[in-house]
């Protein structure tokens, strides 16, 4: 593993975080290809109320929708704090949901940029399925974590 140069914090945290979505965003687009994808990641990390939340906004998506990986951010410079909170975020493959909302509950920062996340999807077109799964979801998080 390679060790980063300097860990990013302030305002280079969130610009690197913004700039890292972006292109791993770049080329994909939301349901029915009617936007770009980073226009939900944008809404996302509009309704953080600090910093903290707004780094782990942008990156919500990027581990799970992009090649980049969490040991990629960490070399990077990522502090570790994001990097929890982005694994914590990210659903593996095969991973049931249930298993999946408990890891999100259990980090209050990912629980937070998850809900955003939620309520973003919910306001986008979603399925029946979709509604069914995200109320589930807001429910276990608002609840349980």
């Amino acid at each position: 593993m390679k060790v980063p140069k300097q860990t990013l914090s302030g305002k280079d945290l969130l610009l690197e975080a913004a700039k890292l979505a972006g292109a791993a965003h770049s080329d994909q687009v939301r349901r029915g290809g009617s936007a770009p994808y980073i226009t939900h990641v944008a809404r996302v990390v509009e309704r953080q109320v600090s910093d903290r939340h707004r780094v782990v906004a942008w990156l919500h998506d990027v581990v799970e929708d992009s090649p980049v990986t969490i040991l990629d951010l960490h070399e990077m410079g990522f502090p570790g704090w994001v990097i929890t909170a982005v694994d914590a975020i990210t659903k593996r493959t095969n991973e049931p949901y249930k298993a999946y909302l408990r890891r999100v509950a259990a980090d209050p920062l990912a629980t937070e940029v998850k809900i955003a996340d939620m309520l973003d999807n919910l306001s986008d077109k979603p399925t029946a399925r979709q509604v069914s799964k995200y109320a589930e979801g807001l429910h276990y998080l608002v609840n349980e974590a």
